[in-house]
């Protein structure tokens, strides 16, 4: 595992860290998902079908495209109770985070003036959720949960099918939060569907959902004629820990990123190097108990790094440097170190909050910024399906006390016409 060491103000050693985590994109694979998308858009159905067939080795017909209300009712029988319980509390938990992001529409009134914001829902959202062998209902619920507090009317689903259909766990959590339609497609082909509609499945104004480089770059493509949440990345933690931080608990929420993906990137930083030995020494013993071992430790090896800085306040510069997606702070004084903190997803406090808390159940949403993009972005939430109108009233009096900086400002652009826009309805007419 990478040793990085950092001294003070001298942050260079990060630079291939980080220029190693951006995904590199080859122009044969941006050429491809160009071409499944033009197909989608002439095709339809029969394009959505015939890919459907060749990257996920399912045949199709159109009627199959769309889950029916008989394979939902089939679905609850499979799934134990167990299940059920833990999947409504974790809906309950996001419904109400999520219900105190909602924005209100707001106006001002004031001498002859109203100005003022109305807020609107889009009307459609679209809803990538990974299929095929992976099993995500949790991105269901976080997918959907911000749409619905939102009041989006219709939400589609789209998931790739695995050779027994789509896992009862995720149709299951799709009925629950509330899916308006469900469908069994997957891959570039599903975003084209979703942005520019098909026979069978309904275009839509806004596309969320993670995936894999195809989706990821569709949802790039698309862009423009339809509205997409980011386009995500592999995930990443950063631990920020001192010398009282347990290190069996820091290497077991490094290891929880590193079994998602062999580009997944674990990251720890401290100002103990005898507390990074002992995580590392965690880390190799711990791996050989995962059944994703392998995934993990290429992750680990590849892009995992141990940062060794001079004190805290270094640790959260490298931090804002790095920008993860999930940061930890497991120190003695958390707190104290979130005003240092201004570039991350989501900040997990304290020892007892460990990333996959908030994965599933905690209620705060998981789609977030990945690969640094959390310098100029935030964690999906319900102001994605919402849309902002401005709105201007003035009376005669308040327009015509305008009306002469108004003119000079259009006098200055060159724009005569905007200044008789003024000038018709005033007392100041030449």
């Amino acid at each position: 595992m990478r040793i990085i060491r950092i001294d003070s103000n001298n942050y260079e050693a990060l630079s291939e860290l980080i220029k190693k985590r951006t995904r590199v994109i080859s122009g044969n694979t941006l050429e491809r998902v160009r071409q499944i998308i033009d197909q989608v858009r002439s095709d339809g159905d029969r394009a959505v079908i015939e890919f459907t067939d060749l990257y996920d080795g399912i045949r199709l017909t159109a009627d199959q495209l769309r889950v029916t209300d008989a394979q939902l009712s089939e679905a609850y029988k499979e799934v134990d109770g167990d299940f059920l319980r833990a999947l409504r509390k974790a809906l309950d938990n996001i419904y109400k985070f999520h219900t105190m992001q909602k924005e209100r529409s707001w106006f001002d009134r004031n001498d002859g003036m109203v100005l003022g914001q109305m807020l609107n829902p889009v009307d459609s959202a679209g809803v990538y959720v990974p299929g095929g062998t992976a099993c995500y209902p949790s991105s269901v619920l976080m997918n959907t949960v911000p749409a619905k507090v939102a009041g989006v009317k219709k939400i589609v689903m789209v998931t790739p099918p695995g050779n027994e259909g789509i896992k009862a766990e995720i149709l299951v959590a799709a009925a629950e939060a509330g899916v308006s339609e469900i469908y069994g497609v997957g891959g570039a082909q599903a975003v084209a569907a979703l942005a520019y509609g098909t026979e069978s499945i309904p275009a839509v104004d806004k596309i969320v959902g993670p995936g894999n480089v195809y989706v990821a770059m569709a949802k790039r493509l698309v862009f423009g004629d339809v509205g997409v949440d980011m386009i995500a990345g592999p995930s990443e933690v950063l631990v920020i820990a001192d010398r009282y931080a347990n290190p069996v608990f820091a290497a077991a929420d490094m290891l929880s990123q590193a079994e998602h993906d062999e580009m997944a990137c674990s990251i720890l930083v401290t100002d103990s190097e005898e507390l990074m030995k002992k995580v590392e020494y965690e880390i190799e013993k711990q791996l050989e108990r995962l059944p994703r071992k392998e995934t993990a430790r290429r992750s680990i090896e590849d892009y995992g790094a141990l940062i060794l800085v001079e004190n805290t306040r270094e640790a959260c510069a490298v931090a804002n440097i790095i920008a993860p997606e999930h940061l930890e702070l497991m120190v003695r004084e958390p707190i104290g170190l979130l005003g240092g903190i201004r570039h991350a997803g989501a900040v997990f406090i304290g020892d007892y909050s460990p990333e996959p808390l908030g994965d599933y159940l905690a209620g705060p949403n998981h789609v977030l910024p990945t690969g640094g993009t959390a310098r100029f972005s935030s964690p999906l939430g319900v102001e994605h399906f919402m849309k902002k109108t401005n709105l201007i009233y003035y009376s005669y009096a308040a327009l015509n006390d305008a009306a002469e900086d108004i003119t000079k400002l259009a006098e200055v652009e060159g724009l005569s016409a905007h200044g008789s826009a003024i000038h018709v309805r005033c007392d100041k007419n030449d």
